[in-house]
């Protein structure tokens, strides 16, 4: 007991002097912690005033040293001229973060190349078995710093400024390289053609950054073959046959359908080499081109960002981002259909191809369009779809009123082809109905869009391509009404007979070629056999011209005559000179009328010869038996031929 009386209290002592030992150590420790951020402002000021450039790490370890001094001051002792000192050396390196999130962007921020951009949005069957391709925007290098700045920033900085910086310095660089594959389409395509193509045709569902395989390809050239073949026809009458007339030209196919913010330059910047027409194609082209760039680059910056910006961010960011390239191609659509509402004013119809394949390429891409816009602000979304309607409306008004317009172009005299031959209203109508077939499933959309049927709210293919066949008979219809009111200006019912043949067979003729008869059968069934009757009734109406020369060696008419009337000589010479001036451009139709007439004259004049070649039936037999039968085949054989 008295041993352990005498441990106990030096036992307790120990521990005693033990924990104040602890205490002590403690107390130094935490001393010297708390010291350490009486020294962190003059360990770190030098770093932070050099900046962060070429040592990202060791600067962002600096700024957390000094992000906890500011906790601790402003925690114990938040009136130490300490903390101001370290709250403006934290502000300090805070703006040094941001200056360098700006220099390296816009230091490494370059417009995507034009071939790369044509490489990414070319599509080719073969792309299955490519290697993914995806556009390095930035060095991974540089990737990782701007990566870590803004990561720095979002959890320390308690700032949003650097997003700003990023989506303004990304839209610029995604403007530019669509302008520049725009540049890029307008100094190359004019002579040499684009070197890779738009997944127009092969429309992908896949991923849309595949290699592709490069291949060459044609300029569509939609607006200039149908405005070249307009104009080859107005003015030149029906593909050059024997007998063709030279037409006079249409009001409103001057073809000066032009974007106006596009063409005030054109000259300037393609020279005198490139022709109009070429270098509206051109643009056309390179719109289509470009709205393919801008979805394809839109999934790359979207890539990009989802990197960089917080996920709560990412949305918003992107949208202010791509608004500037997508106001650009809206308002350049927009432009394209504002010119060619002018252009149906002035009654220049082909100015609709203008938006075939545009609207065509728009309605492609929607879906993957809206792909790209999901969670965009809703003003965002609706500018596609707007254009899409806007250029859908002017189509079918457009439509309508060239129909119209067949319908009602006057009867000018000055205007009719003076032998008979196909009017360029004919060739015209039936050129813009075959350039329809490039675009039916667009056509019909667009004449679908202001239907108000509920049909038509179940829009559906088969009902775009009945609404189509209607328009085209429609057109057809026109055209007819219109070509019989345009026949009556002939004061020889003959010449109006033939002019009627020439413009069905040409308008027949035309279908069968084309896979236009198709589309009218689907509503008009029975359209071919029509017009097969209408152009015999033509030729029996025709036939019916040679009976007034063939009467006067009837032989109901034989041996009485009158003096003073034409006898058959002069009734067949006349005939003959007038018709030779007449034109039947079908070369298998013209031998077919020549031959029947050849056939009914030859009988006749051939009976005539046989029973009164030798009879003494009047003081003048000359004046009826002045050529033998081989002779009046021959000068048949010569009509509606000026060359013979």
């Amino acid at each position: 007991m008295k041993l352990e009386n005498s441990i106990i209290p030096v036992h307790k002592q120990t521990e005693n002097l033990q924990r104040l030992q602890e205490n002590v150590e403690k107390t130094l420790s935490c001393l010297d912690h708390v010291i350490s951020y009486y020294h962190v402002a003059k360990d770190t000021e030098k770093i932070i005033k050099e900046g962060p450039t070429g040592r990202l790490e060791e600067y962002l370890n600096c700024m957390d040293k000094i992000q906890k001094a500011v906790e601790y001051f402003q925690d114990n002792n938040p009136d130490s001229p300490e903390l101001n000192r370290v709250k403006s050396l934290f502000e300090r390196g805070k703006e040094s973060l941001e200056s360098e999130f700006r220099s390296l962007m816009t230091r490494h921020t370059k417009p995507v190349p034009p071939i790369l951009i044509l490489d990414l949005i070319s599509g080719d069957d073969e792309m299955e078995t490519q290697e993914e391709m995806s556009l390095e925007h930035l060095p991974e290098s540089v990737l990782h710093d701007i990566i870590r700045i803004s990561g720095w920033l979002v959890e320390n900085g308690r700032n949003q400024d650097f997003m700003t910086v990023y989506f303004q310095i990304r839209s610029v660089q995604l403007d530019r390289s669509i302008k520049g594959l725009k540049d890029h389409f307008r100094k190359n395509s004019s002579s040499t053609g684009v070197p890779y193509s738009p997944a127009i045709q092969n429309k992908r569902k896949d991923t849309p950054t595949k290699k592709p395989i490069k291949r060459p390809v044609l300029i569509p050239g939609t607006i200039r073959k149908a405005q070249n073949l307009l104009k080859q026809y107005s003015q030149h009458g029906l593909d050059g046959k024997k007998g063709a007339s030279n037409l006079i030209p249409m009001e409103g196919h001057e073809h000066d359908l032009r974007v106006k913010h596009l063409s005030d330059t054109l000259s300037d910047k393609h020279g005198p080499a490139a022709g109009r027409d070429d270098v509206f194609d051109i643009e056309i082209d390179a719109y289509i081109h470009c709205v393919s760039a801008f979805v394809k680059l839109a999934q790359s910056e979207y890539q990009l960002l989802t990197e960089i910006v917080p996920e709560h961010h990412q949305k918003k960011t992107f949208d202010s981002l791509i608004q500037e390239s997508l106001d650009n191609l809206i308002m350049e659509g927009d432009n394209i259909v504002s010119a060619a509402r002018k252009a149906i004013i002035r009654h220049d119809y082909s100015a609709v191809l203008t938006i075939f394949p545009i609207l065509k390429h728009l309605k492609q891409m929607k879906p993957e369009f809206d792909q790209v816009l999901q969670g965009t602000a809703a003003g965002t979304k609706n500018k596609l779809p707007g254009l899409i309607t806007s250029m859908e409306t002017t189509g079918a008004k457009a439509l309508e009123e060239f129909a119209d317009n067949i319908k009602n172009d006057p009867d000018k005299e000055y205007n009719m082809p003076k032998d008979g031959t196909v009017h360029e209203l004919t060739s015209n109508a039936i050129l813009f109905l075959q350039q329809l077939l490039d675009f039916q499933e667009t056509a019909g959309a667009m004449l679908a869009s202001q239907e108000t049927s509920s049909s038509a709210s179940s829009y559906s293919s088969e009902f775009s391509r009945r609404l189509l066949s209607t328009y085209i008979c429609k057109v057809l219809g026109n055209l007819q009404l219109n070509l019989l009111s345009k026949s009556k200006v002939y004061e020889d019912p003959a010449l109006s007979a033939i002019f009627l043949h020439n413009n069905y067979n040409y308008i027949l003729k035309s279908l069968e070629k084309s896979e236009l008869i198709q589309l009218v059968a689907v509503t008009q069934k029975t359209a071919e056999r029509s017009y097969r009757e209408l152009i015999e009734q033509q030729i029996q109406t025709y036939q019916r011209s040679w009976l007034k020369v063939t009467e006067y060696i009837l032989e109901k008419n034989l041996p009485v005559f009158q003096p003073g009337v034409k006898g058959f000589n002069d009734g067949l010479e006349e005939l003959c000179k007038i018709q030779k001036a007449w034109a039947i451009p079908d070369m298998e139709q013209r031998d077919k009328i020549r031959r029947a007439q050849k056939t009914i004259v030859k009988e006749t004049y051939g009976a005539f010869l046989n029973r009164y070649g030798n009879v003494p039936f009047t003081k003048n037999p000359e004046k009826y038996i002045k050529y033998q039968v081989d002779q009046v085949g021959e000068m048949i054989e010569k009509l509606f031929d000026t060359s013979a």
